[in-house]
């Protein structure tokens, strides 16, 4: 599945009325935001490899470069939404399930998408991103 794909799936389910989905749904839906997640930085560190940048592996290198180079620019949305990640897939806090949930829905399904669109303006990912219009 590439990001694209992943980012649509998610904005299926994070506009939903969060208050009546059950704990298979919200589940669901953070299953859905640490994959869609995991695409987006995968997808900016093949993007900037593609830009020439050799030096850098993993997240939050290639968070950083994305954060130099403008493609993405809210950078306490992007800390808080690497941090609920990491909580959930690490932990699984069930207690903070609700409030990452309201947070995917509020705001990191939109910050995902911003991605999505700042990378379709780019020519060299055009014939890389699904066809699919969801941005």
């Amino acid at each position: 599945m590439n990001f694209k794909k992943a980012l649509a799936r998610l904005q299926m389910v994070q506009a939903s009325d969060l208050a009546s989905l059950s704990d298979l749904e919200k589940e669901g839906l953070i299953q859905r935001f640490e994959y869609t997640y995991e695409l987006s930085w995968k997808t900016l560190q093949d993007f900037l490899r593609y830009k020439g940048y050799t030096d850098f592996a993993g997240p939050n290198a290639t968070l950083s470069l994305a954060l130099q180079d403008c493609y993405i620019t809210d950078v306490d949305g992007w800390r808080k939404m690497k941090k609920s990640r990491e909580l959930m897939s690490h932990t699984y806090d069930e207690g903070q399930v609700d409030l990452i949930a309201i947070d995917i829905a509020g705001i990191f399904a939109d910050l995902l998408k911003q991605l999505c669109i700042r990378l379709e303006k780019e020519p060299a990912l055009r014939e890389h991103i699904d066809r699919v219009r969801v941005c």
